[in-house]
């Protein structure tokens, strides 16, 4: 998939938007990607996690595993395409990343984590730790959208089906805020 086609489905979706964000990050930036909206349309998610699913058809995945909120159906749709298991890490009381539902990793198992976008890594990071933690090996990062153009380093191979370089701030930076925008709105799954 080109670049360019995946901006045209963005397009088509309503995934770019415009204006003053707070991201789950706690940076702020005037463009969010609402990825979600891709997951409405079958046609747009099967698509898009196709051509990131070939990124890694040789990497002899075994699971798929992608952060909740944002990456569950991500992570059924590039199973889907690779043909193997898929499940999500969703945050317990303590507000770590976990592994519930009777998910399990078992040592040696090639693991991909997906993730919609990544800005920082963090919920990312945080995954990979727990699939070592249980032995599991990490095969590969995939994501959506990758909007560090290509800043980040994951120690394992990175795969985006967009790199794009969107601005965000420390909010003690924002650009926004310093010209007295309105407070800026959090559209992502995390209330903080």
């Amino acid at each position: 998939m080109t670049q360019e086609r995946a901006l045209e489905i963005f397009n088509e979706a309503g995934v770019l938007l415009e204006g003053h964000f707070k991201l789950t990050s706690g940076r702020h930036s005037n463009r969010y990607l609402q990825c979600a909206k891709i997951f409405q349309n079958t046609r747009y998610s099967e698509e898009l996690c196709a051509a990131l699913a070939e990124k890694y058809k040789s990497e002899g995945v075994e699971i798929v595993i992608g952060p909740a909120m944002g990456a569950v159906q991500m992570a059924y749709e590039v199973s889907r395409a690779l043909g193997c298991e898929n499940f999500f890490t969703e945050r317990g009381d303590d507000g770590k990343m976990t592994l519930r539902r009777g998910f399990a990793v078992t040592p040696g198992q090639r693991i991909l984590v997906v993730e919609d976008v990544v800005t920082t890594g963090g919920s990312v990071r945080e995954v990979i730790e727990l699939i070592r933690k249980s032995g599991g090996i990490v095969a590969g990062v995939g994501s959506i959208v990758d909007r560090t153009g290509g800043g980040i380093d994951f120690g394992v191979p990175y795969q985006a089906v967009v790199s794009l370089k969107v601005e965000s701030w420390e909010p003690q930076d924002c650009p926004l805020c310093k010209a007295g925008a309105p407070a800026p709105i959090k559209p992502g799954s995390r209330k903080s």
